[in-house]
This record gives structure tokens, C-alpha cells and sequence, in this order.
């Protein structure tokens, strides 16, 4: 079980974290910067942590060189996922 999350991750940022929703995609901000997949592993990492999930169990699909990007989240279907995100960043 899978589904894919829409993200504009914001590189080289002073804090960590999500700063909520902007239009469909989750904001996430990470201090690494965006070389040699650096801030694309910090995305990854940071929100399988947060969704509780083995760290894994969230990879890029799309948009390894951009800003916007489209996550696969193996281990959640789209309920689930929606509803840890409801709880967490809302």
C-alpha cells in the first residue's frame, strides 16, 4: 500500500519543519541545501519522521531538481495519509 504527496520544499532554511499547505502541495522546509540530493534525502527523512513511518518509506518520484515535488509514502494509503496530516500539520 502507497500513495504519492504533492511538496514545495524550501532548501537552506534557518528552522526545519512544515509550514502547512500551500494550494495542494505540503510546504516543507529543510536546512540542507539543494546539491547532490542533499535536500531531497532532508525531505524525505524529515517527513517519514513525522508521519511516523520508517525512514525509507518516503522517496522522490518527481522533481529530483525543482522545488515542487511528488512523493511515493509506501506503508499509508491516501486516507490514512490525509487524516496524520490532518492531525499533525492543520
Amino acid at each position: 500500500m502507497h500513495c504519492e504527496l504533492s511538496v514545495k520544499v524550501v532548501p537552506g532554511a534557518s528552522q526545519e519543519g512544515v509550514a502547512g499547505w500551500l494550494g495542494n502541495a505540503l510546504k516543507v522546509k529543510v536546512s540542507a541545501l539543494p546539491e547532490k540530493g542533499k535536500a531531497n534525502a532532508a525531505v524525505c527523512a524529515l517527513l517519514a519522521a513525522r508521519l511516523g513511518l520508517p525512514k525509507g518509506s518516503v522517496e522522490v518520484l518527481r522533481g529530483h531538481g525543482s522545488p515542487r515535488k511528488q512523493l511515493r509514502i509506501e506503508g499509508l494509503d491516501e486516507r490514512e495519509l490525509q487524516a496524520r496530516l490532518a492531525l499533525k500539520f492543520d
